[in-house]
């Protein structure tokens, strides 16, 4: 299989890549086919099967069709007003795109900033997302043609979240797409960014995402990612950042779509008060399968972490949380809080769940909690005695459950269009 993938990546145009990103191509193709796809023995794939990806053999995607903007808006949720950058089957497309309000951040494509700024993205590319042993981050780095690079200058605040749109359309069957997200905030600034993955329509492909995230001191920095693919698609996506001192890293995770999906973020705390702040919503059904991995190094002293996710299950859906803190010896006064919670509405619906604190430090504050439940009985039982019919009941119980963790979002259009999604799903009304 990795053999017939090389083949791939032997087409692969490079003229005019400089040599340092032709050298960390291969190495990263080289370790991809070392090690392999992962199996269920990888302690960190143990509940997680790819067999349905590494199964299959998918190729370069073919050329999109021509979209419309309002063709894509329609896609997603935010606001249109809001800058973006849209990719169309892992490819930038200038005429969807709209690029202005920015307020001094530099944004540019991947081969636009290895012509214009290349030592930047010499010093950045691949220094985060390593991909010894980690099959799917050596695999996007071997085959990313695309992506975009995001440079906020110390002390800018941009005051409009970037949206960064990934879509595939019917062209995209059978396809691998590998989407690649630079972000370097400077020290002092602010940023927030988007992304959305969606599809024009229900075909099965594969999403492989990888995304750096520099957050210099004092900087404040938000990532959301709202997963909504084709229900026969692949998405496996993962987040790398590292902080400096006294600096905010926010991960919003939304994951509905794809047959099977896993979403990766971790973070490493490096300087002194650092704060970072994780949280995720699943919504799966059917066979779905949505599984989230969380690690979270603390560095230094002082600094808190927190981390909230929350599933919801129907039919025979199975969906996974493996959430690892790490404290060094030298973080002390580590303050670090972490939740799981799993609604099931059906019977054949299963969670695994695995906290994990590896401490060595001495003066620290860490707590894990984990459940995995159904909707409770009693509340049930007050809502019909108040005259609230057992389906209604049900539907608004486990609205409330999610909506919790849909508070975190601190972005207004973002928050209420996903509270608006969740809402139809549960109570199949719209909100007022």
């Amino acid at each position: 299989m990795t053999a017939t993938y090389a083949e791939a990546f032997s087409a692969i145009d490079t003229a005019g890549a400089p040599a340092w990103l032709g050298e960390l191509r291969r190495a990263a193709l080289a370790e991809f086919q070392s090690v392999g796809f992962p199996t269920t023995r990888n302690e960190d794939w143990h509940f997680t099967s790819v067999t349905p990806i590494a199964e299959r053999t998918f190729r370069a995607p073919k050329a999109p069709a021509a979209h419309t903007p309002a063709e894509i808006l329609g896609l997603v949720t935010g606001n249109a007003a809001w800058p973006r950058a849209v990719f169309v089957n892992g490819r930038f497309d200038a005429a969807l795109s709209s690029l202005g309000g920015l307020d001094g951040a530099k944004v540019a494509t991947l081969s636009a900033a290895l012509r214009d700024m290349p030592d930047f993205v010499a010093t950045h590319l691949g220094k985060l997302a390593t991909f010894d042993r980690q099959a799917f981050t050596a695999f996007n780095t071997a085959f990313a043609q695309d992506g975009l690079v995001v440079r906020v200058p110390k002390g800018v605040k941009v005051a409009a979240p970037l949206h960064v749109i990934h879509v595939a359309d019917a062209q995209a069957a059978g396809s691998m797409l590998h989407p690649r997200l630079l972000v370097v905030v400077e020290p002092l600034a602010e940023f927030a960014v988007v992304e959305s993955f969606v599809a024009l329509k229900g075909t099965e492909y594969l999403t492989n995402a990888v995304a750096e995230v520099f957050v210099g001191n004092g900087a404040r920095v938000h990532h959301y990612k709202v997963q909504q693919e084709a229900r026969d698609a692949f998405h496996v996506g993962t987040v790398q950042a590292t902080q400096g001192r006294d600096s905010l890293f926010h991960s919003f995770s939304y994951a509905a779509g794809a047959a099977l999906s896993r979403t990766n973020i971790y973070t490493k705390l490096l300087g002194e008060a650092a704060e970072v702040r994780l949280n995720g919503l699943y919504l799966v059904d059917g066979s779905q399968h949505a599984d989230h991995q969380t690690f979270v190094e603390h560095i230094a002293p002082a600094c808190a972490s927190r981390e909230l996710y929350k599933g919801v299950l129907d039919g025979e859906a199975h969906g996974v949380f493996n959430g690892k803190v790490f404290v060094d010896p030298e973080a002390q006064k580590t303050d670090g809080k972490q939740t799981n919670h799993a609604l099931l509405l059906s019977p054949d619906a299963r969670v695994d769940t695995k906290p994990q604190l590896e401490i060595f430090a001495d003066d620290v504050k860490c707590t894990h909690g984990a459940t995995v439940g159904r909707l409770d009985e009693m509340a049930l039982f007050y809502l019909k005695s108040r005259g609230v019919g057992a389906e209604n009941a049900r539907a608004l119980l486990t609205y409330a459950f999610a909506a919790e963790v849909l508070e975190t979002v601190e972005v207004d259009a973002l928050r209420e269009g996903l509270e608006a999604i969740a809402f139809r799903r549960f109570t199949h009304q719209d909100q007022r």
